[in-house]
């Protein structure tokens, strides 16, 4: 209640008075609480880029566009290489973003890297494969990613790499794995290819590629 003193004044009751600094309160911590979610959260800005690209073929492996193709059951490795992949170009330093999404129309083999993303000139770093049945996997000590990769199903995949720091591999928006990164030159590879405990045949199709640094 607010009520009149003996000089006219306005007065507030205990009830009011306590609200009125509970309010206050109140909006300094929702003030410092916001200050620090940015802290936490600070923005990233990626900056998209279109980085050059050749053509591997090996073995059984056909490239047409966006389709990679091992035409053969030949194991990898056993008498030769078996790949059908793009080599993008070299990136040293910073934080980079790889995103497309994959789709295998057609499986007769196993164990075979779709995504790699490779150390230059040191050799296979991170591998993306994929085992017959639709678990996705890292060749690199063969930790399961997830599953449900099988034929006909469009697979969404991320690789975010800040070189010296980590690794990080999102399926379909959800981060699945991560891995600490070394320093040096790296390239991102697609498409498919037979890896030393693997075999085609296999036809995958790529699409939405997008590539971006900070």
């Amino acid at each position: 209640m607010v009520r009149k003193n003996c000089l006219g004044r306005l007065e507030l009751s205990t009830k009011q008075r306590a609200a009125a600094v509970c309010a206050v309160i109140c909006g300094l911590l929702f003030a410092v609480t916001q200050t620090a979610s940015a802290q936490a959260r600070p923005s990233i800005t990626w900056i998209p880029y279109s980085p050059s690209f050749t053509v591997q073929q090996q073995g059984c492996g056909h490239v047409s566009g966006l389709t990679f193709q091992l035409t053969c059951g030949t194991p990898g490795h056993g008498s030769g290489f078996q790949r059908a992949e793009r080599r993008y170009a070299t990136y040293t330093g910073g934080a980079h973003k790889f995103e497309g999404t994959f789709k295998i129309t057609s499986m007769g083999g196993s164990r075979i890297s779709l995504k790699q993303t490779f150390h230059d000139p040191q050799g296979p770093f991170f591998l993306l494969a994929v085992e017959n049945g639709g678990r996705l996997y890292s060749v690199e000590g063969g930790a399961t990613i997830t599953t449900g990769a099988t034929v006909g199903t469009s697979v969404t995949v991320d690789t975010v790499q800040t070189v010296g720091s980590t690794l990080q591999v999102f399926i379909n928006g959800s981060l699945k794995f991560t891995t600490s990164s070394p320093s040096g030159g790296f390239y991102d590879k697609i498409g498919s290819y037979a890896t030393s405990t693997g075999n085609g045949p296999i036809t995958v199709q790529w699409s939405n590629l997008q590539f971006f640094h900070q």
